[in-house]
C-alpha cells in the first residue's frame, strides 16, 4: 500500500511540475482612452474609486496580475475569468451605441445588487473589492442617472447638464 501511494505523490508532482510549462498568455491590451468608460459617460470620483477597487482588475485592460497568477492551475482560472470578464464588461471598451451602454449600465447595478460581482473567490485574495451596501447604492444610483442621461432609463426629462443636455418639456 505505502508503495502505491508514494508512486501517485510522485506521478502527481511530476504532473505539477509538467502544468508549470502550460503558460496562458497574461494580456493587458493597449488602452484608447477615448473609448473607456470614463470617456464616454459622466464618472464621478466616487463611481471611480469603488471601479478601480473593486472591477478593474478583471473588467478592463489594466489587470494587476498577482504572484499566483504564475502557478498552473491557478493562472489557467485566472487568465479565463478576466477574459470572461473583459468579454462581458470591459470599462476599458466601452460601447459608443448609447443603447447598448445603457444595457452594460442596467447589467452593472443588477449584479451588484444580486452580489454576484465581484466574484466571491475574487474578495477572499481581495477583501478590500467588497461592496459595502453603500457602494452598490452609489454605483446603481449613478448608473440609473447615467441611463437616463443616455435616454435609456425610462422617463426621459432633464438631464444633468454636463454632458450633452436632453430635454422633453417645451417651453
Amino acid at each position: 500500500m505505502k508503495r502505491i501511494l508514494k508512486w501517485i505523490a510522485i506521478s502527481l508532482g511530476i504532473a505539477f511540475v509538467v502544468m508549470q510549462f502550460i503558460r496562458p498568455a497574461k494580456t493587458n491590451p493597449p488602452v484608447d482612452e477615448t473609448s473607456t468608460m470614463s470617456a464616454r459617460l459622466q464618472v464621478t470620483p466616487e463611481v471611480e474609486a469603488i471601479l478601480n477597487r473593486s472591477c478593474i482588475d478583471c473588467h478592463a485592460h489594466k489587470t494587476v496580475w498577482p504572484w499566483y497568477s504564475n502557478i498552473a492551475p491557478i493562472s489557467w482560472l485566472l487568465v479565463d475569468d478576466v477574459k470572461e470578464g473583459r468579454k462581458h464588461f470591459n470599462v476599458s471598451n466601452w460601447p459608443s451605441d448609447p443603447k447598448r451602454s445603457a444595457h452594460k449600465l442596467e447589467e452593472l447595478c443588477e449584479q451588484v445588487e444580486k452580489g454576484e460581482m465581484p466574484l466571491a473567490i475574487y474578495v477572499i485574495m481581495h477583501p478590500t473589492a467588497k461592496l459595502s451596501d453603500a457602494d452598490k447604492k452609489t454605483l446603481c444610483d449613478w448608473a440609473n442617472a447615467e441611463r437616463q442621461r443616455l435616454g435609456a432609463g425610462g422617463q426621459q426629462g432633464s438631464s444633468d447638464k454636463q454632458g450633452g443636455e436632453r430635454r422633453t418639456e417645451t417651453r
